[in-house]
């Protein structure tokens, strides 16, 4: 009778391989559970400009490859807010492992629709106020992401907008009145950048869709030459109203997010979206391997680019000068 050998790997000791004579039996460790992840966007384009091969190329370079241990569930609102809650219920209903959401709408839906079920935003300006998590420091709860916003981004968009348009010496900038402290920080940053630029600011109130048109009808009456916005999600999904009416008065204006650039705006000045869903893939990770998303501190941008419309600039009569040209990520003819 042939002799029997066992062979134990001391790394992995529920793995064994028994030799009879010259056949090998193996008994293997379990395959791992695939993983199964939700990914909810206000618009595929327009939450980060196609962000999602971002996020993929982060799994990718943590060892997930999506249809082997990983699978992506994608739910896509194609820029309708209203539809965000039903596609957030079908990921629940499919008891994904974790939910991505790239935008602070889709963040708040996915989170009215689970208390559960881990929720990683990425791109929300106001977190805090918007009730996504309980502070940066200790999310609490099932959400934790990275915040797209920064006071000293303001400043940096006003700069901009004089090096675009040099003789600008009054510029309105849009906000709403009941946010957070961080906004209120960023409101500072934008008068003392414009008092520095030689500008004089002029904050106007919108509180919604509405509101728009008579925001803009006071900015005109006060003179102001030019605008920003300041990051909203309220006024993100205005966006394509925002950039007509800009157009209609022809006002050139910088804004938070390429996006508002794709869709025809002049300018804009941001957080690198998709660079905060490749690093949303470390949150996805830590997530699947474990961590409480809540414990979790809620992380700010660290990539930033500029986009540039030249065809908003032509309607507007600007030339844009070839310095700010030759620093631009994006350049759209």
């Amino acid at each position: 009778m042939a002799s029997a050998r066992v062979i134990v790997n001391r790394r992995e000791s529920i793995a064994a391989l028994v030799v009879f004579g010259g056949g090998t039996i193996a008994y293997a460790q379990p395959a791992a559970k695939t993983a199964r992840i939700g990914l909810l966007s206000l618009s595929k384009a327009a939450d980060a400009s196609g962000s999602v091969g971002g996020f993929v190329l982060g799994l990718r370079e943590l060892g997930y490859v999506d249809g082997r241990n990983v699978v992506i569930e994608e739910r896509d609102a194609a820029g309708n807010v209203d539809r965000l809650p039903g596609l957030a219920a079908e990921l629940v209903a499919l008891k994904v492992d974790v939910i991505v959401a790239p935008s602070t709408p889709a963040a708040q839906a996915a989170k009215r629709a689970t208390s559960t079920i881990p929720i990683i935003f990425a791109g929300a300006a106001e977190p805090v106020t918007d009730g996504l998590v309980a502070s940066l420091a200790h999310p609490g709860g099932n959400v934790t992401g990275l915040s797209n916003a920064s006071a000293d981004l303001v400043g940096k968009r006003l700069e901009l907008l004089k090096q675009a348009a040099p003789k600008l010496s009054r510029v309105a900038v849009l906000w709403h009145p009941l946010q957070g402290r961080n906004y209120n920080d960023m409101l500072k940053s934008a008068e003392v950048a414009a008092h520095t630029l030689g500008m004089q600011l002029q904050p106007v109130e919108a509180r919604d869709a509405p509101d728009l048109d008579r925001a803009f009808d006071e900015i005109v009456r006060a003179g102001a030459r030019a605008f920003t916005v300041l990051p909203l999600a309220s006024f993100f999904t205005e966006r394509k109203k925002l950039i007509a009416l800009a157009a209609k008065a022809r006002l050139p204006a910088v804004y938070p997010s390429r996006t508002y650039v794709e869709d025809g705006g002049l300018m804009a000045y941001g957080a690198n979206l998709n660079d905060l869903l490749r690093r949303a893939a470390r949150y996805a990770d830590r997530i699947l391997k474990g961590a409480r998303p809540g414990d979790l501190p809620v992380e700010q941008a660290t990539k930033f680019e500029l986009a540039i419309h030249l065809g908003a600039a032509k309607a507007l009569g600007l030339t844009i000068p070839r310095s700010l040209l030759l620093s631009a990520e994006v350049v759209i003819p």
